[in-house]
C-alpha cells in the first residue's frame, strides 16, 4: 500500500497528541520567551500599545510572554485545539484572560484567515510566527498562502517576525541535505514527504514534521507574498541562550521581514 503524504490534518492530530500537549504546555508554564526573542520582539516592535497577531501560538508560552511584558493588544490563534485550551488555561492562570487587556484566542489555520474575526482597524501593527510555526505547514505554495494572510491582514509597514530551520548552517547539515538530495534523487526519500528539506520524525515528545528551507527559499517567499526582507541571522548570533531553551529548541534563524507601504 501507498503511503499517505502528509497533509495539514496530519500535523494538526500530531500538535493534538498528548505527548506534544504535554511538552508544549510545559514550554509554556516554564521556559517563556528566549532572550533572542525578547530582543527582536523589543527591537522590531517597540510600541507596547501596538495590536499583535501571534500565529500558531501553541500553548501560549510567546504570547504570555508578550503580555507579561506589556504586550496587552493580542490576538493570539493556532490549529490545535489542544494546545489552544492550555493557552487559554495559562492565560486564566496568570490574569490575562479578562478585562480589557485579555488575549484574544482563536480557532483558526495561518493558511484560510478568511471569516475569522481577527481584523482590527488598519490592521495589525506586526505579526509573529515563532518556534519554527510556518515550516510545519506542509507544502510551499500552502507557506506562501499563510505569508500572504499575514500580509492581507497586516497594516502597511507592519513587521513580521519568524524563524526557520536552515539546511546549511553548519557542515553537519550540509552533509546530511547531500545525502538526503541523493535519496531524492534516486526516488528512495520518505513516500510521506511532500517535497525536498521536509523531515518527519518521532521522539519522546511525539511526531514532528517540519520543513527545512536554504536561505535563498525564504528570500524567494517573502518576496512573492509582499514581503520585504528586512534582517535575518541564526539564534546564536543574536543571542547566548540557556541551557533549557537550547534543550528545548535546536539552533534556528530568525528572520524579519516588512509589509511594503
Amino acid at each position: 500500500m501507498e503511503a499517505e503524504k502528509i497533509t495539514p490534518a496530519t500535523v494538526r492530530a500530531d500538535f493534538n497528541d498528548l505527548l506534544a500537549v504535554v511538552h508544549y504546555a510545559r514550554a509554556a508554564h516554564q521556559l517563556g520567551l528566549w532572550a533572542s526573542e525578547r530582543i527582536l520582539i523589543e527591537r522590531y516592535l517597540p510600541d507596547r500599545g501596538a495590536h499583535l497577531l501571534e500565529a500558531g501560538c501553541g500553548a501560549g508560552r510567546v504570547t504570555l510572554g508578550l503580555w507579561a511584558l506589556g504586550y496587552h493588544h493580542l490576538t493570539a490563534f493556532d490549529f490545535a485545539e489542544e494546545l489552544l485550551d492550555q493557552a487559554r488555561s495559562l492565560a486564566a492562570e496568570r490574569g490575562a484572560d479578562t478585562g480589557p487587556t485579555a488575549i484574544t484566542f482563536l480557532h483558526a489555520d495561518a493558511t484560510a484567515l478568511r471569516g475569522c474575526q481577527l481584523l482590527v482597524d488598519e490592521g495589525f501593527d506586526g505579526a509573529l510566527f515563532m518556534f519554527n510555526g510556518l515550516m510545519q505547514i506542509p507544502g510551499r505554495e500552502n507557506r506562501r498562502t499563510a505569508l500572504r494572510e499575514f500580509h492581507r491582514v497586516c497594516r502597511p509597514g507592519a513587521p513580521l517576525i519568524f524563524t526557520t530551520h536552515d539546511r546549511d548552517h553548519s557542515p553537519a547539515e550540509r552533509v546530511l541535505w547531500r545525502f538526503e538530495a541523493a535519496r531524492w534523487a534516486c526516488g528512495e526519500q520518505d513516500p510521506r514527504l511532500v517535497e525536498y528539506g521536509d523531515r518527519y520524525f518521532e521522539d519522546e515528545t511525539g511526531r514532528t514534521f517540519m520543513h527545512l528551507p536554504d536561505r535563498d527559499e525564504i528570500l524567494g517567499d517573502l518576496a512573492a507574498t509582499g514581503w520585504n526582507h528586512e534582517f535575518d541571522a541564526m539564534r546564536r548570533e543574536i543571542a547566548q541562550e540557556s541551557a533549557a531553551v537550547r534543550d528545548f529548541s535546536d539552533e534556528c534563524r530568525f528572520w524579519v521581514a516588512r509589509k511594503s507601504n
